[in-house]
């Protein structure tokens, strides 16, 4: 197989993703990810349901939390509105100061899918039932938003 480095200059966020017309559900592109963090990722998305970007408004609007897992500096460039930002080191950390309630609905989202999909992993097995990850991220939400509504404007 090809050689690949375990310290790749790609992150996450150059990640490409693309809609994948038979599962209809967001794909990354594979760039640089290690063989093995690719199959922890892909074992966490099998673990945790996802949740299309464009649910997310009505579901935080219903009283789900927009969890964005990135680095601060990440969240501070751009994040969808009115998240709460833990990043992914600190999770078990802090989380359960922020959010007590482990029936609380939460939306883990990265800028595309896997750091979102493993968190939102890590936050089942603590016991929050409702964790689940926003299918590419903030990248997919950034692009539905930007994208030309076919419905009447709000």
């Amino acid at each position: 197989g090809r050689k690949s480095s375990p310290r790749s200059s790609v992150r996450e966020d150059q990640a490409h993703f693309a809609l994948d017309p038979q599962s209809n559900h967001f794909t990354e592109k594979h760039m640089a990810y290690t063989e093995k963090f690719q199959q922890h990722a892909d074992t966490a998305r099998a673990q945790v349901a996802a949740v299309e970007p464009g649910e997310v408004d009505t579901l935080v609007a219903a009283g789900a939390i927009a969890l964005d897992i990135r680095d601060p500096d990440e969240h501070a460039t751009d994040h969808i509105s009115d998240s709460l930002n833990i990043s992914r080191g600190k999770l078990e950390m802090y989380l359960e100061a922020k959010v007590p309630d482990l029936d609380t609905p939460i939306l883990c989202y990265c800028n595309a899918v896997n750091r979102g999909a493993l968190s939102a992993a890590t936050l089942r097995s603590m016991g929050y039932v409702n964790a689940r990850y926003v299918d590419g991220g903030l990248n997919a939400y950034n692009a539905l938003k930007s994208a030309p509504s076919s419905e009447g404007s709000h």
